[in-house]
């Protein structure tokens, strides 16, 4: 039978701006990847999502992003591998100090926005920002695009990895996503969304923008949290799924 992770980004909401519905798609995930103050998020927030994580007893991990409050982390930077390792063991070091006070371990480390967009390309990036994991705690999985960089390094810095699918987004024929300025970049049609997880999860395959078939591999699905439809996409997916005959369970089972 097979199983697969179902993840969204949170705790993306900051101060008095608040983003998603996190309290009602952590009990339908498996897995909760949290910002950790750098492009949304602040203590609070942060707090407050662990504790929602906890008791509906789902898995959780660092989300760390560019330092972009104001274009929330999807704004590329030119940063050096020795700063990214600097970004990722600042911001998972603070989320691990709210994981601890709640009693929870972390799982995993996702980047955000555009700085996973560009380790997906970038190996010298990814190399670093996997340098970072590595220092912090070297048995965390990092979760990565299917076919990219990221996963790449990480596997060549002995760390386990989980490849990521995206429920809401196209792609490119390189396996890339679908840059979110460009007309089709996201997917908002519940029934296609749908159907193109079951068909990734259960064929390794996508179609591209172009119409063209890739072949990907499909740990985890992702479903972004600040987007309008999360909650209905996350709702769908865990259904369809399982009568599909597919198990949903957090990455730590897979290991």
């Amino acid at each position: 039978m097979p199983f697969v992770d179902l993840n969204s980004d949170l705790g993306e909401s900051f101060g008095a701006y608040k983003i998603g519905c996190d309290d009602q798609v952590i009990p339908i995930i498996t897995s909760a990847n949290v910002a950790c103050g750098f492009h949304a998020s602040d203590p609070v927030v942060m707090d407050t999502t662990l504790q929602i994580a906890r008791k509906a007893g789902i898995q959780v991990g660092a989300h760390p992003g560019f330092p972009d409050l104001m274009g929330f982390g999807r704004r590329n930077m030119v940063i050096t591998p020795a700063e990214a390792k600097a970004y990722v063991l600042y911001q998972v070091g603070a989320l691990s100090a709210f994981c601890k006070a709640n009693g929870l371990t972390l799982q995993h480390v996702k980047p955000h926005g555009a700085f996973y967009n560009t380790a997906a390309k970038d190996y010298a990036l990814a190399k670093g920002i996997c340098e970072g994991i590595a220092a912090f705690d070297d048995s965390l999985i990092v979760m990565g695009l299917s076919g990219s960089e990221l996963i790449n390094a990480a596997n060549a810095l002995g760390l386990k990895s989980a490849s990521e699918v995206f429920a809401d987004r196209a792609y490119e024929d390189d396996g890339t996503l679908v840059n979110r300025k460009k007309p089709g970049a996201m997917i908002e049609d519940e029934d296609l969304a749908v159907a193109r997880v079951v068909r990734m999860v259960k064929e390794h395959k996508v179609t591209t923008i172009t119409g063209k078939d890739i072949d990907l591999k499909a740990d985890s699905i992702c479903v972004h949290g600040d987007g309008p439809k999360a909650l209905a996409f996350s709702a769908l997916i865990r259904k369809k799924l399982t009568e599909e005959g597919v198990t949903l369970r957090p990455l730590k089972d897979m290991f």
